[in-house]
């Protein structure tokens, strides 16, 4: 673990975990991951336009069974516009986002899943962006296509980090909805610890598709400490908490829990897909990519019932 007050070995460990996140986002993105990003997200062809070896998780209804029974293997089509996408990452870099349990952060995940993506998707031939923000925008980057670009963005999401205060995952919807024009996949990366975001997301979410992928801290205790000064990272108003008091322990799963359910009802009615994923204990090689696997396999499987 570098000292923290030293920049320069903060800025190599930093550019390490870069790599690290470089090296397994690429692996990811030539297995599995591939074949069921490109077959939940297939933009809006609807002429063939060439054949391509299959891939696990393909949409089995793009099989080319001609081409299948000349190769000895199975052959999918593509479409001629089918890589005309553009997909845009809403990015938290709010302070909250430091937060987390065990080996991860939530800022840590966070970055994860967007490299898995973004890797993905410039594989795929999409365009990739990222609008970040915590009490307001901080950061646009417009949708480009290309490897190198993918890695610019995975960086700004380890290295961005914003203020204190809500407000700024409503106008990063806003945004996206004012300069993307066109029909795009918006994963929304947040642990939502922000208020008044609802309609903008419901607006956004008419345009374009979008998916919360919400970083949450595993159910636990709270631990019994005694009095703790409990600092609140979006406000920066800080409190003492007995710990061992158990009208406070008990008020504080029930508040825990209330803000759980208004989450997840909120994004519901906003009518978006959510993808919750936890941040481990222990650190563990593909936690990020089996969410995603389970996540494609339920919209491919919801994609088959229609």
């Amino acid at each position: 673990m570098p000292d923290v007050t030293d920049p320069d070995a903060e800025l190599a460990e930093l550019l390490a975990e870069v790599r690290r996140i470089e090296v397994q986002a690429r692996r990811l993105a030539a297995g599995a991951l591939a074949g069921g990003y490109r077959s939940v997200f297939r933009g809006s062809g609807i002429e063939p336009d060439t054949v391509r070896e299959y891939d696990p998780g393909d949409d089995p209804r793009l099989v080319d069974w001609n081409v299948t029974a000349r190769m000895g293997r199975p052959f999918v089509k593509t479409m001629t516009d089918e890589r005309d996408l553009a997909v845009l990452f809403a990015l938290d870099v709010s302070p909250s986002m430091d937060g987390g349990w065990g080996a991860y952060s939530a800022r840590d995940s966070a970055a994860r899943v967007v490299a898995c993506l973004a890797m993905n998707a410039v594989r795929a031939g999409d365009r990739v962006g990222l609008v970040a923000f915590s009490r307001d925008v901080d950061a646009f980057v417009p949708p480009k296509r290309g490897p190198g670009h993918a890695m610019r963005i995975v960086r700004d999401a380890l290295v961005l980090r914003g203020e204190a205060g809500g407000g700024g995952l409503a106008a990063a919807l806003d945004r996206v909805r004012r300069v993307v024009r066109r029909h795009a996949v918006v994963f929304v990366v947040s642990d939502f610890h922000d208020e008044g975001w609802t309609s903008s997301m419901a607006l956004a979410a008419r345009r374009h598709d979008v998916i919360a992928v919400r970083l949450v801290v595993p159910e636990t205790d709270l631990p019994r400490a005694g009095m703790l000064r409990v600092v609140d990272p979006e406000s920066g108003v800080a409190r003492l908490v007995d710990t061992g008091h158990a009208p406070t322990r008990k008020a504080w799963h029930e508040r825990r829990a209330a803000w759980d359910r208004r989450t997840v009802e909120a994004l519901a009615r906003a009518g978006v897909d959510r993808m919750d994923l936890s941040t481990p204990r222990m650190r563990q090689r593909d936690h990020v990519a089996q969410s995603l696997l389970d996540f494609f396999r339920m919209r491919e499987l919801r994609g088959l019932k229609r």
